[in-house]
């Protein structure tokens, strides 16, 4: 390679016309999922006091913002539910109701767009009255009991017509189960995205207010959620969910984990998605409102991070500013 002088790579960043010619890594509308929590408590929108500009919304303001996603161009939202304190139990049986929160906005959604994917996270923890994402027996989870259920709540989606479902608990077989009963009920065309590789992460706190958990969390989560430390870990797991039928791997959270993103995509050339998680949408927030650092430009380097290391989409709250500034 040459050197400098001869070699003066300002050259190329010297004008706008040059350096879109150069640019190595872009973001469109094309890869932002728009992450929506949605809620019963009959109120219209409910603020989510540690997610500045996020708010839970009732069915009728989610078909309003699936909309305003599919007028913006962004393909897919992804729903997470609040759910009442007197429709949680122990077993999490909310999560199978047909004519529960999810299903009905689902279906709801589906009608009033053409052009729209809907994802849905397939976990039992808005639903537990003890906020793990799994039955207890005693102390511990049960991996088996759980992920029979865990099959069961993902038809229960399938059938409302959700196009992606979202195993986000970390049990041991669980997309497999899933797989084999959306076969069995003619629901071949679903699609599974797995939490594939999901961290005990201390970025979850806004998320578990925002679904009303984190009152409720006894212990914390690290027997099914992977340390921070791990990454052939990551790498285990991915393989077997893909055996096991996934057709896209997530990472969750997302920018603490650009390394573990970028190496899953170079081993499997998969689908690959990150969760910019409710943490990281709080920090950035905080920091914007306190004047501190420039709220778009941040927000569009965050996003363009979770591209450059691999990934074909994120999932995020950011969504449609991101959509409306791209658009600009």
């Amino acid at each position: 390679m040459s050197e400098y002088p001869l070699m003066r790579l300002r050259r190329s960043r010297k004008s706008d016309w040059s350096r879109r010619l150069v640019r190595e890594t872009v973001l469109t509308v094309d890869d932002l999922i728009w992450t929506i929590v949605i809620s019963d408590s009959g109120k219209a929108r409910e603020a989510v006091p540690s997610m500045p500009g996020v708010e839970r919304l009732s069915i009728a303001q989610a078909v309003l913002a699936a909309k305003q996603a599919e007028a913006l161009g962004i393909p897919a939202i992804a729903l997470f539910p609040h759910v009442s304190p007197g429709l949680k139990t122990a077993d999490g049986a909310e999560a199978l109701n047909a004519d529960g929160l999810v299903p009905n906005t689902v279906r709801a959604i589906k009608v009033a767009t053409s052009n729209l994917g809907v994802i849905v996270d397939v976990a039992l923890d808005p639903f537990t009255d003890h906020g793990h994402d799994g039955i207890m027996d005693g102390e511990r989870i049960d991996n088996d009991s759980t992920v029979e259920r865990l099959a069961q709540a993902a038809l229960v989606l399938a059938e409302a017509g959700a196009d992606v479902v979202a195993p986000s608990d970390m049990m041991d077989g669980r997309v497999g189960a899933i797989r084999a009963a959306l076969e069995d009920a003619g629901h071949q065309d679903v699609q599974i995205m797995s939490y594939a590789a999901k961290y005990a992460s201390g970025f979850y706190g806004p998320y578990r207010d925002a679904i009303g958990t984190s009152a409720a969390l006894t212990g914390d989560k690290r027997t099914y959620q992977m340390d921070p430390g791990n990454t052939d870990e990551a790498i285990r797991e991915v393989a077997l969910d893909i055996a096991e039928g996934a057709d896209m791997i997530m990472v969750k959270p997302g920018m603490p984990y650009l390394d573990i993103i970028a190496r899953l995509k170079d081993e499997f050339a998969m689908p690959t998605f990150a969760f910019q998680v409710s943490g990281e949408y709080a920090i950035i927030m905080a920091a914007a409102q306190n004047g501190w650092i420039d709220e778009r430009r941040v927000i569009l380097e965050s996003l363009m991070s979770f591209k450059r290391a691999g990934c074909d989409g994120v999932l995020t709250y950011f969504a449609p500013r991101a959509a409306q500034w791209l658009a600009e």
